[in-house]
């Protein structure tokens, strides 16, 4: 009997990453591949993206919806609510071997709290990192508890999971999903990247910027700080990408689309880019500039310097392409200034990889394939000893 394993994905950037290994999962023998799908995927604000996933060949299994039309903390808390009821019927329906999810966000949390009550095995990608400015933080860590296979970044991530408790030999380094798609997707031109943006692309900056959902009412200033400072940059053109469905992500959302509507010849915003025009400018611009988790994972691939504002990122690993800074125009000012620099531009281009060696979604696959997940679900503490 085929062993059924279960996909959860609710954002585009999420899917983004677990693209190789479902098609992995998809072409094996002895694997049945169940989809589902919710969230943002599902709601025409955020671009219908669920459409991008059938169109590369993928068969959705179910379609859970969960997003309430408000990011209010309200707003947001019924929406898990609303998810833990839709996975419970899907659940019901599928009977899984093993629910797949990845990273901390609250969609992925209303997956593996049902799927812990159903007594399905979970395998969690990206766990043990730490984002101490957003509510995903405490989130990620509950899905690590809740979750009987680890699949981790680096191997300080997997330490991290282990301190936690897990036990080593269910703990496994096995590299990020997004060095391999960038391997392996075949990018745009920068003629066709321009075509398909709609704008003619000389030199740019892509931008995404994050509500941080630990801090209260900070989106509205800090959206304006960071166009305020944008203006500043004549000959750069601007590529948004909106946010996701967080607490105060319309506010920012409202601001660069008012931006936008008002500098039409020198940029442009997205609900999303998709994977290809994604990793196509990343690939030509000059700078990643906000607090998307991207410039600390995907930029410093393709070499590039990315501009992290404010506390959301807090905590995570990165590397010396990373240059960190207060949400001040002064502050952000220095630091694009400093990614354009020559200097340190040919200081980047000497960084050693971080993220593994590009075959993450093998040694995922090998993994969910040859665990026994006999008695899987009875989790013994691993107490770590330490000397007085």
């Amino acid at each position: 009997m085929k062993r059924k394993i279960c996909v959860v994905t609710g954002t585009r950037a999420e899917y983004g990453l677990l693209y190789w290994l479902m098609k992995k999962i998809q072409i094996d023998v002895n694997l049945e591949l169940q989809i589902i799908v919710t969230g943002m995927h599902l709601s025409p604000e955020f671009g219908l993206t669920y459409k991008q996933i059938e169109k590369d060949g993928f068969i959705i299994t179910e379609k859970i919806e969960m997003l309430l039309s408000s990011d209010t903390p309200s707003g947001i808390a019924k929406s898990i609510g609303l998810g833990t009821i839709g996975f419970s019927d899907a659940f019901q329906r599928l009977e899984p071997n093993l629910l797949v999810v990845l990273g901390d966000r609250f969609e992925v949390l209303s997956a593996v709290q049902t799927a812990m009550i159903f007594r399905i095995p979970v395998a969690h990608i990206h766990g043990g990192e730490l984002t101490e400015g957003l509510i995903d933080d405490p989130i990620r860590h509950s899905i690590t508890k809740m979750s009987h296979i680890h699949l981790a970044a680096t191997e300080e991530y997997r330490e991290r999971i282990i301190q936690m408790g897990e036990q080593p030999t269910t703990v496994y380094n096995v590299g990020a999903l997004g060095v391999e798609g960038i391997r392996e997707t075949p990018l745009l031109s920068k003629e066709e990247l321009s075509s398909s943006l709609d704008i003619d692309l000389d030199k740019f900056f892509l931008v995404t910027l994050h509500p941080t959902t630990l801090e209260m009412n900070t989106a509205k200033e800090q959206i304006e700080i960071l166009l305020n400072t944008l203006d500043e940059f004549k000959e750069h053109q601007l590529i948004f990408t909106k946010t996701n469905a967080d607490t105060d992500g319309r506010i920012i959302n409202l601001c660069i689309e008012d931006y936008v509507s008002k500098h039409r010849d020198k940029a442009r915003v997205f609900d999303s880019l998709g994977q290809v025009r994604y990793l196509s400018s990343l690939k030509y611009c000059d700078a990643v500039i906000g607090n998307s988790s991207s410039g600390l994972l995907e930029a410093p691939i393709f070499i590039k310097p990315t501009v992290n504002i404010g506390n959301r990122q807090k905590g995570r690993l990165k590397t010396e392409s990373v240059i960190d800074c207060a949400f001040d125009k002064t502050a952000i000012m220095k630091a694009v200034q400093l990614g354009l620099s020559t200097g340190f531009n040919e200081r980047i281009q000497k960084m050693p990889p971080t993220y593994g060696a590009g075959n993450t979604s093998e040694r995922m696959l090998e993994i969910i394939k040859e665990t026994n997940l006999q008695n899987i679900l009875i989790k013994e503490f691993n107490d770590i000893k330490r000397s007085i």
